[in-house]
């Protein structure tokens, strides 16, 4: 079983084996680009595109970005991210339609065991090794996360949902619901009452 095939069985995996650094560098590559880039560049989103597992035809993210694998993510369409995203996909992320992101985001679908000497180890050649296990993340659609708000591998965000800032979201959160705190919990659920139509001109209500 190669290395990548572990995660996606959800077994335990090396990080530091070539097999997947080959991959992480050419995401990393890509990112290092991505953020040196202008704003403005036309270029600028197709240098992530290439390395993503799959997008929408419209997405956009601010920048700086960091993404681990970038092939173990799939975002759909009308997706934005604001500064600062992170996403750690060592297993498979999904992202829905019309989801954003504040600032500060972070994506992480990656965990090491608990028990030092199973978490650090060591190779015949005497170099170090860590070993990683890896759940996947789903974010549904019309999901907003506000800013510094941090995902943990194994937990869906379900369609609707506002996670306020500053959460930690260690579990599923369902449907249509505003959850914040850390460990982040599901307070209520949305409703016609958290309406701020009233604060749109009239000229503008037609696109919303």
């Amino acid at each position: 079983m190669t290395e990548e095939e572990k995660i996606f069985a959800g077994k335990m995996f090396d990080p530091r084996k070539k097999e997947l650094k080959d991959i992480k560098h050419k995401a990393h590559t890509a990112c290092q680009k991505f953020n040196a880039m202008d704003e403005y560049d036309p270029e600028r989103l197709g240098v992530l595109r290439d390395i993503l597992g799959s997008t929408g035809k419209t997405f956009y993210f601010q920048g700086p970005v960091q993404i681990n694998y970038g092939s173990h993510t799939f975002i759909g369409e009308n997706f934005f991210a604001n500064f600062n995203t992170t996403i750690m996909d060592d297993a498979r992320v999904y992202i829905g339609n019309n989801v954003c992101f504040g600032p500060n985001v972070s994506i992480m679908a990656t965990n090491h065991p608990l028990i030092a000497h199973e978490r650090m180890g060591q190779n015949p050649d005497g170099s170090t090794t860590m070993a990683e296990y890896a759940e996947e993340i789903h974010i549904e659609d019309d999901v907003w996360l506000a800013c510094n708000v941090t995902v943990i591998g194994g937990v869906t965000i379900g369609k609707g949902s506002v996670i306020g800032a500053g959460s930690v979201v260690t579990k599923d959160i369902p449907a249509g619901y505003i959850a914040y705190g850390n460990p982040c919990k599901p307070i209520r659920p949305i409703t016609e009452k958290d309406s701020k139509l009233h604060l749109y001109l009239d000229e503008d209500r037609p696109k919303y």
